[in-house]
Protein backbone atom coordinates (compact mmCIF):
# COMPACT_ATOMS: atom_id res chain seq x y z
CA UNK A 1 0.00 0.00 0.00
CA UNK A 2 0.99 3.47 -1.12
CA UNK A 3 1.73 6.30 1.42
CA UNK A 4 -1.25 7.91 -0.27
CA UNK A 5 -3.51 4.86 0.16
CA UNK A 6 -2.25 4.48 4.13
CA UNK A 7 -3.20 8.46 4.66
CA UNK A 8 -6.10 8.27 3.23
CA UNK A 9 -6.93 5.35 5.23
CA UNK A 10 -6.09 7.36 8.51
CA UNK A 11 -8.07 10.04 7.31
CA UNK A 12 -11.25 7.34 6.73
CA UNK A 13 -10.66 5.98 10.25
CA UNK A 14 -10.99 9.59 11.87
CA UNK A 15 -14.28 10.59 9.79
CA UNK A 16 -15.92 7.09 11.02
CA UNK A 17 -14.72 7.89 14.55
CA UNK A 18 -16.06 11.34 14.83
CA UNK A 19 -19.37 11.14 13.03
CA UNK A 20 -20.62 13.59 9.89
CA UNK A 21 -21.10 16.49 12.41
CA UNK A 22 -17.71 17.18 13.69
CA UNK A 23 -15.95 20.82 12.70
CA UNK A 24 -13.14 21.27 10.69
CA UNK A 25 -10.87 23.54 10.75
CA UNK A 26 -12.33 24.66 6.98
CA UNK A 27 -14.39 27.52 7.46
CA UNK A 28 -17.93 27.00 8.13
CA UNK A 29 -17.28 22.93 6.86
CA UNK A 30 -18.39 19.58 9.13
CA UNK A 31 -16.93 16.61 8.32
CA UNK A 32 -19.96 15.63 6.30
CA UNK A 33 -19.18 18.56 3.92
CA UNK A 34 -14.79 17.84 3.94
CA UNK A 35 -16.42 14.26 3.27
CA UNK A 36 -18.17 15.78 0.21
CA UNK A 37 -15.75 18.05 -0.95
CA UNK A 38 -12.85 14.90 -1.40
CA UNK A 39 -15.83 13.03 -3.00
CA UNK A 40 -16.04 15.75 -6.05
CA UNK A 41 -12.32 15.89 -5.94
CA UNK A 42 -12.39 12.59 -7.54
CA UNK A 43 -15.79 11.58 -8.73
CA UNK A 44 -17.53 14.45 -10.00
CA UNK A 45 -14.97 15.81 -12.96
CA UNK A 46 -18.22 18.13 -13.72
CA UNK A 47 -17.51 19.90 -10.53
CA UNK A 48 -13.81 19.47 -9.23
CA UNK A 49 -12.77 22.42 -11.71
CA UNK A 50 -13.81 24.93 -9.37
CA UNK A 51 -11.50 23.84 -6.13
CA UNK A 52 -8.31 25.28 -8.26
CA UNK A 53 -10.49 28.02 -10.81
CA UNK A 54 -12.06 30.80 -9.15
CA UNK A 55 -14.25 31.18 -11.92
CA UNK A 56 -16.14 27.91 -11.46
CA UNK A 57 -16.08 28.05 -7.35
CA UNK A 58 -19.65 28.67 -7.38
CA UNK A 59 -21.30 25.84 -9.43
CA UNK A 60 -18.67 23.65 -7.18
CA UNK A 61 -19.98 25.30 -4.30
CA UNK A 62 -23.69 24.48 -5.30
CA UNK A 63 -22.83 20.96 -6.12
CA UNK A 64 -21.01 20.39 -2.82
CA UNK A 65 -23.87 21.70 -1.10
CA UNK A 66 -25.89 19.40 -2.47
CA UNK A 67 -24.17 15.84 -2.02
CA UNK A 68 -23.59 17.08 1.39
CA UNK A 69 -27.07 17.31 2.40
CA UNK A 70 -28.38 13.96 -0.17
CA UNK A 71 -25.77 11.78 0.65
CA UNK A 72 -25.60 9.23 3.46
CA UNK A 73 -21.98 9.92 5.31
CA UNK A 74 -21.41 6.53 5.37
CA UNK A 75 -21.73 6.28 1.62
CA UNK A 76 -19.26 9.50 1.47
CA UNK A 77 -17.21 8.03 3.24
CA UNK A 78 -16.98 5.17 1.49
CA UNK A 79 -16.28 6.52 -2.13
CA UNK A 80 -13.64 8.51 -0.66
CA UNK A 81 -12.12 5.46 1.05
CA UNK A 82 -12.22 3.60 -2.17
CA UNK A 83 -9.83 6.08 -4.24
CA UNK A 84 -10.30 7.81 -6.88
CA UNK A 85 -12.43 5.81 -9.95
CA UNK A 86 -10.78 4.94 -13.12
CA UNK A 87 -12.19 7.73 -15.08
CA UNK A 88 -10.45 9.88 -12.34
CA UNK A 89 -7.50 12.11 -13.83
CA UNK A 90 -6.39 11.68 -10.40
CA UNK A 91 -6.12 7.56 -10.54
CA UNK A 92 -2.43 7.33 -12.26
CA UNK A 93 -0.77 10.30 -9.64
CA UNK A 94 -2.92 9.05 -6.77
CA UNK A 95 0.68 7.81 -5.08
CA UNK A 96 1.92 11.47 -5.66
CA UNK A 97 -0.94 13.92 -6.34
CA UNK A 98 -2.60 12.78 -3.58
CA UNK A 99 -0.19 12.24 -0.01
CA UNK A 100 -0.58 16.19 0.78
CA UNK A 101 -4.31 16.28 -0.08
CA UNK A 102 -4.79 13.26 2.38
CA UNK A 103 -2.46 14.80 5.06
CA UNK A 104 -3.72 18.25 5.32
CA UNK A 105 -7.51 17.58 5.18
CA UNK A 106 -6.85 14.74 7.92
CA UNK A 107 -5.09 17.26 10.24
CA UNK A 108 -8.39 19.27 9.34
CA UNK A 109 -10.44 17.00 11.22
CA UNK A 110 -7.88 16.27 14.00
CA UNK A 111 -6.79 19.64 14.96
CA UNK A 112 -10.45 20.97 15.16
CA UNK A 113 -10.97 18.89 17.70
CA UNK A 114 -10.14 20.52 21.22
CA UNK A 115 -8.11 17.90 22.40
CA UNK A 116 -5.32 17.19 19.67
CA UNK A 117 -1.70 16.34 19.71
CA UNK A 118 0.89 15.95 17.39
CA UNK A 119 0.86 12.39 15.33
CA UNK A 120 4.36 10.89 15.06
CA UNK A 121 4.51 10.14 11.32
CA UNK A 122 5.92 7.71 9.31
CA UNK A 123 9.31 8.60 7.71
CA UNK A 124 7.89 7.85 4.22
CA UNK A 125 5.11 10.00 4.99
CA UNK A 126 7.35 12.97 6.35
CA UNK A 127 9.80 12.26 3.39
CA UNK A 128 7.27 12.99 0.68
CA UNK A 129 5.35 15.57 2.36
CA UNK A 130 8.97 17.51 2.49
CA UNK A 131 9.15 17.03 -1.27
CA UNK A 132 5.42 18.36 -2.21
CA UNK A 133 6.22 21.49 0.50
CA UNK A 134 8.71 23.13 -1.23
CA UNK A 135 6.66 23.29 -5.02
CA UNK A 136 3.43 24.21 -2.82
CA UNK A 137 4.70 26.66 -0.39
CA UNK A 138 6.22 28.72 -3.56
CA UNK A 139 2.91 28.93 -4.81
CA UNK A 140 1.28 29.86 -1.62
CA UNK A 141 3.36 32.11 0.00
CA UNK A 142 4.85 34.07 -3.32
CA UNK A 143 2.76 37.00 -2.15
CA UNK A 144 3.40 37.32 1.22
CA UNK A 145 3.97 40.79 3.12
CA UNK A 146 7.34 40.19 4.11
CA UNK A 147 9.97 37.67 3.19
CA UNK A 148 9.41 34.36 4.34
CA UNK A 149 11.93 32.08 5.25
CA UNK A 150 10.89 28.21 6.13
CA UNK A 151 13.09 26.39 8.27
CA UNK A 152 13.10 22.93 9.87
CA UNK A 153 14.47 22.56 13.32
CA UNK A 154 18.15 21.46 12.25
CA UNK A 155 18.47 24.47 10.54
CA UNK A 156 17.93 23.41 7.39
CA UNK A 157 16.18 26.28 4.68
CA UNK A 158 13.41 24.66 2.95
CA UNK A 159 12.81 27.69 0.82
CA UNK A 160 12.42 31.78 0.82
CA UNK A 161 9.54 33.65 -0.82
CA UNK A 162 7.20 36.56 -0.97
CA UNK A 163 9.04 40.45 0.03
CA UNK A 164 9.68 42.52 2.23
CA UNK A 165 10.89 42.71 5.75
CA UNK A 166 12.08 38.90 6.85
CA UNK A 167 10.27 36.44 8.70
CA UNK A 168 11.88 33.27 9.72
CA UNK A 169 8.90 30.29 10.05
CA UNK A 170 11.11 26.73 11.70
CA UNK A 171 9.08 23.61 12.21
CA UNK A 172 8.94 20.21 10.69
CA UNK A 173 8.37 19.68 7.38
CA UNK A 174 4.72 18.73 7.80
CA UNK A 175 4.02 21.49 9.83
CA UNK A 176 5.49 23.84 7.74
CA UNK A 177 3.52 22.62 5.31
CA UNK A 178 0.29 23.21 7.19
CA UNK A 179 1.48 26.44 8.03
CA UNK A 180 1.89 27.30 4.15
CA UNK A 181 -1.61 26.22 3.30
CA UNK A 182 -3.04 28.38 5.42
CA UNK A 183 -3.84 25.49 8.85
CA UNK A 184 -2.88 25.43 12.32
CA UNK A 185 0.37 24.41 12.59
CA UNK A 186 3.24 24.09 15.70
CA UNK A 187 5.85 26.62 14.19
CA UNK A 188 7.79 29.29 15.41
CA UNK A 189 8.36 32.75 14.57
CA UNK A 190 11.20 34.43 14.26
CA UNK A 191 11.41 38.06 12.78
CA UNK A 192 9.46 42.07 13.55
CA UNK A 193 5.90 41.72 15.70
CA UNK A 194 4.12 43.45 12.89
CA UNK A 195 5.82 41.34 10.11
CA UNK A 196 4.96 38.40 11.82
CA UNK A 197 1.33 39.69 12.61
CA UNK A 198 1.11 40.68 9.09
CA UNK A 199 2.46 37.41 7.91
CA UNK A 200 -0.23 34.64 10.20
CA UNK A 201 -3.07 37.01 9.05
CA UNK A 202 -2.15 37.16 5.23
CA UNK A 203 -4.23 34.37 3.05
CA UNK A 204 -2.54 31.63 2.08
CA UNK A 205 -3.51 29.03 -0.61
CA UNK A 206 -3.16 28.22 -4.02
Amino acid sequence: MSVARRERAALIDTLRKVGPDAPTLCAGWTTRDLAAHLMIREYRVDAAPGIMIPLFAGHTAKVQNAVAEHTDFDDLVGKVAAGPPLYSPLKLVDPVANVAEMFIHHEDVRRAAPDWSPRTLEPALTAMLRRTLGLMARLTLAKMPARVTLRTPDGATVLTAGRGPAVTVTGAPEELLLFSTGRLANVDYTGDAAAIKAVQDAPKGL
